[in-house]
């Protein structure tokens, strides 16, 4: 195939993603409803069969249709691990910072914590809760204590009850598996240790206790420690997570 044909393959396969796209759209289809098959698309665009599985695929990979073997695509569902692929993508390549991620993430969890505090329900605020005792608990346990912190942070998430902040959050973890135990390998000190799990605890019992303005304070203390404790565990200012 030359360049030229290859170029017209590549507009052929933009043209049926888009086609799919609006299909969905117009339709006002949701998450999980069956789409046409291949075969649907291909004679109403006038495109080859290769063309058209090009296109399903590169949808299928971008998670915007669910396609299995033996049956017909759905719709998909919002998925935080593309967030979380290409923030890994630009972390590696030098493309953005971590105390950039940190500042963004930062932002976002102070807002997902009052959200967090207005709109928790009982069970959502009893697991909150009961991961801040989880981290307290296990500070002997780097790894479980990571684990417990990136539980925490994303039950917060869903409790904001915003589905985009808590894919948002949800695409974090991946960094966090690495950031989480080097600011904590900072704390030295068993003060130093029982202060952050302090805060934590202050998080969880300003949403349980409804208090969106404590809930944000109290996120917006933690990070500020956190992100100082991050930074001074980093070699440098572009490391990749």
């Amino acid at each position: 195939m030359n360049m030229h044909n290859g170029d017209e393959k590549g507009s052929l396969v933009k043209k049926a993603m888009q086609a799919v796209t609006f299909h969905i759209k117009d339709n006002r289809l949701r998450v999980g409803d069956t789409l046409p098959g291949e075969g649907h698309f291909v004679a109403a665009l006038g495109v080859s069969k290769a063309v058209m599985r090009e296109a399903f695929g590169a949808l299928a990979a971008l998670q915007l249709i669910d396609v299995a073997n033996g049956r017909k695509p759905k719709v998909g569902a919002i998925d935080g691990t593309l967030i979380a692929t290409s923030l890994n993508h630009a972390v590696d390549t030098a493309q953005i910072t971590v105390p950039e991620v940190w500042d963004v993430r930062r932002t976002i969890e102070i807002r997902t914590a009052t959200l967090a505090a207005v709109s928790r329900t009982e069970a959502e605020a009893i697991q909150i809760m009961n991961l801040a005792d989880a981290i307290a608990s296990e500070d002997d346990d780097l790894k479980a204590m990571t684990r417990h912190d990136i539980a925490f942070h994303e039950a917060i998430a869903r409790a904001s009850h915003n589905a985009l902040f808590i894919q948002i959050v949800t695409s974090f973890a991946p960094l966090m598996e690495v950031a989480v135990p080097t600011a904590w390998q900072t704390r030295k000190a068993e003060e130093q240790k029982s202060v952050m799990i302090e805060r934590h605890t202050d998080v969880a019992t300003a949403i349980a206790n409804r208090d969106p303005e404590a809930a944000g304070q109290a996120m917006k203390a933690h990070f500020d420690a956190s992100i100082g404790d991050l930074l001074r565990g980093l070699a440098g200012p572009y490391v990749g997570l």
